[in-house]
């Protein structure tokens, strides 16, 4: 018997999986599945051999990089009885549903101790819940979007276009609205660029909520405008709540860029005014009339995994490497668009974005199953999302 659990089944700190072991292992087999187990410290996963049975001792797991030491096994012993054996203990383990994140590594016991809460939703209500949407006149009949706005790259005025559509029509918004739409930054007297940035912007978002969904979500990616001094996610998220709708959540996009243009140097050493630089970006989530979408559940395409990471609300994600091939300043790359669609919509849904640019939000939308709007001011830019879809722009 080989046995490096100790006490530790009594010590309640492990998940117990256990396979029938049809007959006794050679030495090889042994030496093997001991072999295997010592690329694992004893606190993460430890095994019993007894008895007729593979005892497996759970705490936390790289599943991916065991099925891959399995699979070496595998190829060493062939047709052995040992490989019949893994194989049903991965089979067994992936079966799990109920574990925690931690990098690449499941945790199996442990990961959702945080202290509950009692009544929580009893007092939820109590406390008024999103008191800031009371009085809100949402109607929770939803439209079908026209045949003609279906899986559609409209070049054109946001404003204009999205006037057409009827209300809630449309399941989920995803936008990085660029800093230079419809106004002139050179003609137009600094002291009211932004003013009328923001006003343009704000007419636009409330024709995204009008035509959002009863229970469909808004999400804006942007960052703060640091030069300027425009904390210009706080305006939106004012904007939108103002509009009385349901703050979500909020989640940091963090890019892992260090190579900021702007420095300190003007205040080096010097408390009298340090310039902070951010290497990341926030994507705003907002939901119409309630936090609960409807759906097919067999329409939700996300992994358990993935469900798993990307609830954690910071993200690491590169950013966007190809924008001088697309011709564009200012792209998110396509895993934001992969998550923000897969966690936030159901395969079937429409995926509207007003700033399309050269179409991330369409192609992505289309991949995952979703129906697509993509809208976009600029011709050339309309017209490079068009040869993206159609698989002539990688």
């Amino acid at each position: 018997m080989v046995d490096r659990r100790g006490t530790r089944e009594a010590e309640a700190r492990y998940r117990k999986i256990s396979v029938p072991v049809p007959c006794t292992l050679s030495h090889k087999e042994t030496t093997s599945l001991h072999n295997l187990f010592l690329n694992y410290p004893d606190e993460e996963l430890a095994y019993d051999l007894s008895g007729g049975l593979l005892a497996l001792f759970l705490h936390t797991l790289d599943i991916q990089a065991f099925r891959s030491d399995v699979d070496g096994i595998k190829r060493t012993l062939a047709s052995s009885s040992l490989c019949a054996v893994l194989d049903e203990a991965v089979r067994k383990i992936e079966a799990i549903r109920s574990y925690g994140i931690k990098g690449n590594k499941r945790i199996y016991v442990d990961y959702n101790s945080e202290r509950k809460v009692r009544d929580r939703k009893s007092k939820e209500l109590n406390r008024s819940q999103y008191y800031y949407t009371d009085g809100n006149t949402f109607s929770a009949r939803n439209s079908l979007l026209p045949p003609q706005f279906e899986n559609r790259i409209i070049c054109g005025d946001s404003l204009e276009v999205l006037r057409r559509l009827p209300d809630n029509c449309i399941d989920l918004t995803f936008t990085s609205p660029p800093y230079n739409f419809g106004l002139d930054y050179e003609s137009t007297a600094d002291a009211h660029y932004w003013e009328n940035y923001f006003a343009k912007l704000f007419a636009i978002f409330d024709e995204c909520i009008r035509i959002t969904k009863y229970g469909g979500r808004i999400a804006v990616n942007v960052q703060p405008l640091f030069s300027d001094y425009i904390p210009s996610h706080h305006l939106i998220s004012n904007f939108f709540v103002s509009k009385k709708m349901i703050w979500k959540g909020e989640i940091l996009w963090e890019k892992n860029n260090y190579n900021c243009k702007y420095t300190a140097w003007g205040s080096w050493k010097s408390p009298s005014n340090p310039y902070l630089k951010y290497t990341w970006e926030f994507i705003e989530l907002f939901c119409k009339g309630t936090l609960k979408k409807e759906g097919p559940r067999e329409n939700a395409n996300i992994t358990a995994d993935e469900f798993k990471k990307w609830v954690v609300a910071k993200w690491s994600i590169a950013p966007e490497r190809n924008m001088k091939e697309f011709g564009h300043p200012a792209m998110f790359p396509e895993e934001l668009v992969v998550r923000v669609i897969k966690l936030f919509s159901f395969q079937r849904d429409v995926v509207l974005d007003p700033f399309n640019g050269v179409g991330t939000t369409s192609l992505i939308a289309r991949r995952f199953g979703r129906r697509y709007l993509g809208i976009d001011i600029s011709q050339e830019y309309c017209e490079k999302a068009e040869r993206r879809m159609a698989g002539r722009l990688s």
